[in-house]
């Protein structure tokens, strides 16, 4: 059973972006149907079929993991800097929460968030183009992990973060071209060999990856390796972030 302030915090964390729906959740909507529209509609009819399915089905697994993991990030970093800048992450500190209870009070919250937005895309793919998922349990399981997962490097980054500007430079600079190298809109089996080495070093493909295999049913590599590497990022970045909020590092000067 969770702790009245475990609890208290979570449910802050989750009524925070709830209420603020047209911030955190329509975005999502609205760039993700941009992308279907230009992308699905636009190249699709002169790609055609990617693996044997539809270039605009084989598209939106990548849209799916784009709003995940910007999402489940943002949530947690902006919370924690909201928090530092205004000075009452103070009074969360003293509250008889372990540091464990305290990065998992902020990454359920962005870890809720970030599923809400791609179940969001899901619907919208489903509502554009008639996209049907092939395994729904395993495919929300995913999505929970990696929304789990960047909600906990959010925790970090918003403990570490010294002004807003940091936050934005892993948005901006790292998961935008990560996301976009990690095989949303190609099959890295469409590269030259050097590149899909490569392609083979983000762990954002193999999130990607093992989403579209979900989905579709189609992989350009085995799904296990992919869900086996989201588990391994989740729980190192939960244990990174508790042990930061530990130690109180750079929130507790």
């Amino acid at each position: 059973m969770l702790n009245t302030g475990l609890k208290t915090l979570i449910n802050r964390e989750v009524w925070r972006f709830l209420n603020l729906y047209k911030q955190t959740i329509f975005p999502s909507v609205i760039s993700s149907s941009l992308y279907i529209i230009v992308f699905g509609h636009s190249l699709g009819t002169r790609i055609g079929e990617i693996n044997g399915v539809s270039y605009m089905d084989f598209i939106i697994p990548g849209l799916i993991m784009m709003a995940v993991i910007n999402h489940a990030y943002q949530n947690s970093s902006s919370s924690i800097v909201q928090a530092k800048f205004l000075k009452f992450i103070d009074d969360i500190l003293i509250t008889p929460l372990s540091g464990f209870e305290l990065a998992v009070g902020y990454i359920v919250g962005g870890a809720f968030r970030g599923f809400i937005n791609g179940i969001v895309v899901c619907l919208l793919g489903w509502i554009l183009t008639g996209f049907v998922i092939n395994d729904i349990l395993i495919t929300l399981t995913l999505i929970f992990i990696v929304s789990w997962t960047f909600s906990a490097f959010g925790c970090i980054v918003g403990i570490a973060a010294k002004s807003w500007d940091e936050i934005a430079i892993f948005s901006n600079f790292i998961f935008m071209p990560l996301t976009f190298l990690g095989g949303v809109f190609y099959s890295i089996n469409d590269l030259p060999n050097i590149f899909r080495i490569i392609s083979q070093f983000n762990p954002l493909y193999w999130m990607i990856n093992g989403l579209r295999y979900t989905c579709l049913g189609i992989s350009d590599s085995p799904y296990i390796i992919s869900l086996f590497i989201s588990i391994i990022f989740a729980i190192v970045f939960t244990i990174i972030a508790s042990k930061l909020f530990t130690i109180g590092y750079r929130i507790k000067e």
